[in-house]
């Protein structure tokens, strides 16, 4: 596998996905078991932080003209009061 400042977000969830699908056909030893998941929490933690860097720059695109983060409504997906603020106007 490839280090972790290289593996895309994708990459690992699907690594993720088949280290899930190998602990759960129940052939691996418990050493192979042991392994997997220490490989899988440094991957949980890589799409974690992934996922909340992704996040802070979202939330400086949409931060609203006094400063404060603001969310948008994704097309009606989300009621305004869900939003956290009032959606903001389409450019």
């Amino acid at each position: 596998m490839s280090t972790e400042k290289t593996t895309s977000f994708e990459a690992a969830l699907a690594r993720l996905e088949q280290i899930v699908a190998d602990m759960e056909g129940g052939q691996l030893t418990l050493e192979q078991s042991l392994e997997r998941f220490e490989e899988g929490m440094k991957l949980s933690r890589l799409c974690a932080t992934q996922l909340d860097t992704i996040e802070r720059r979202i939330e400086v695109l949409v931060r609203q003209a006094d400063g404060t983060p603001g969310w948008q409504a994704a097309d009606g997906l989300l009621p305004a009061d869900d939003a956290g603020t009032a959606p903001a106007s389409k450019p």
